[in-house]
């Protein structure tokens, strides 16, 4: 071969280059040749047939040879396929295969409905006639943060179920009986950061090594009430309905320094979103921070992606002609979740809001401003009508429904391991996927 020529023409360098076309000629491949190999092998089965098909080829790959088998050794193959597959940039195991192992189990007991189910109450039986209700909740690694329509978050630690405090914001005159009511939390291991309708933004640590803190303080006459709220360490995005073109707040969050004021998506809904700090009406809007420096967002009638680096560019408008159920929307970081007025959920990727697949959730248009959804990276969870149901969201096929039937829920999130309900009655219901 003129390759083979090519290597050994350099003096001094033949016998090594002899060495090698023998090691060739008995189809002994390069370890970083076979290590890219497996890489992309588990990458197009991810694709095409799903997350949890990466295994499958991996084995497949490891089991060609002695030299091929030594690859499954290379941590940086398992901290690239981690990375890439299930989206995860942090180690929580001891390797980066155990982590590619124990993410692989979670998702196979996602699919395969195999949890472990437990409840947390959380509202002194006194306080339940009240109108005490959970308006959010938010998952960490290692926590789960509940906001309530008094302004409280309570934290619970998830492994050992435990509630650890309850955090309540600073008190001002209100402008409406719910005007304290918690509309978004932003939640790590390290750090807990929630808004109020009234657009107060507090922010604390989760080890309490600081106090919590009113880190904005909100006007809700120039700005209108805050009606959701979003982000990560790098960004705080606040949804907004009540004054024209004044929809977006978005801040940096490391100085939390307010860069972007705009928008028109809640426009239409401006008198909903003064009506919402004397009563809960549905939802009017919803919006999501995305692992590509964009938010999603959308109301009853559009859903539109903008850009968080770009003073608020719109990336892409779309106005459904069926409608939107805003308690349906939700992203992963990845994809959203869009279900219409009919009751048809479509999946969407989240660089142009193409669709990746669409099904049908039984029993959604009846229910409308009672169902809720939500999605992690490989499922999405709908609950109507007391039925929590779940659907694989590369192809849109339907799973199965959780065993328990919660009744009328008022919030619900998932990521990775574990889903959360907030039900009537004073309970989170809380599903472990990964504790088996």
């Amino acid at each position: 071969m003129s390759t083979s020529s090519s290597s050994s023409s350099g003096g001094g360098g033949g016998g090594g280059s002899s060495r090698r076309r023998m090691r060739s000629r008995k189809g002994v491949w390069p370890e970083p040749f076979v290590e890219a190999l497996a890489f992309q092998v588990a990458i197009d089965a991810s694709l095409h047939a799903g997350r949890l098909a990466a295994a499958q080829a991996l084995f497949n790959i490891f089991q060609v040879c002695s030299t091929w088998r030594a690859i499954s050794r290379s941590e940086l193959l398992w901290q690239n396929l981690t990375r890439r597959i299930w989206n995860a940039e942090r180690l929580r195991r001891n390797t980066w295969r155990e982590e590619y192992i124990s993410r692989h189990r979670t998702a196979a007991n996602f699919r395969q409905r195999s949890y472990v189910h437990t409840t947390l109450p959380y509202i002194p039986a006194d306080n339940i006639n009240n109108g005490l209700s959970c308006r959010r909740l938010a998952l960490s690694d290692d926590h789960l943060a509940a906001g309530f329509s008094d302004g409280a978050v309570y934290l619970f630690h998830l492994l050992s179920r435990l509630h650890l405090t309850t955090f309540y914001p600073h008190h001002r005159d209100r402008l409406g009986r719910f005007s304290s009511s918690v509309s978004g939390i932003i939640l790590s291991d390290v750090r807990l950061v929630f808004a109020t309708l009234d657009g107060d933004i507090h922010v604390t640590t989760i080890n309490g090594g600081m106090p919590l803190r009113r880190a904005h303080i909100g006007d809700v006459v120039n700005d209108g009430a805050l009606v959701d709220f979003t982000g990560s360490n790098r960004w705080w995005v606040g949804l907004y309905a009540g004054v024209p073109g004044r929809a977006f707040h978005i801040r940096n969050g490391e100085t939390e320094e307010l860069v972007f004021v705009g928008g028109t998506l809640t426009d239409p809904e401006a008198v909903m979103g003064w009506h919402l700090l004397t009563e809960m009406t549905d939802l009017i809007g919803r919006v999501r921070a995305t692992t590509h420096q964009n938010a999603v967002a959308c109301t009853s009638s559009r859903v539109i992606l903008f850009d968080l680096q770009n003073q608020g560019v719109v990336v892409h408008e779309e106005e459904l002609r069926r409608g939107i159920m805003v308690g349906c929307f939700d992203a992963n970081g990845e994809a959203a979740l869009i279900t219409d007025g009919r009751g048809t959920a479509s999946v969407r990727r989240l660089v142009d809001l193409a669709e990746a697949c669409r099904f049908r959730v039984r029993g959604a248009a009846q229910q409308r401003g009672r169902v809720l959804g939500c999605v992690n990276g490989g499922y999405g969870v709908i609950i109507s009508g007391g039925v929590v149901r779940v659907w694989e969201i590369e192809r849109g096929e339907y799973l199965y429904s959780f065993r328990e039937r919660i009744g009328d829920c008022s919030a619900i999130v998932a990521d990775e391991r574990y889903v959360a309900a907030a039900a009537d009655g004073g309970i989170i219901h809380l599903w472990d996927f990964g504790g088996q």
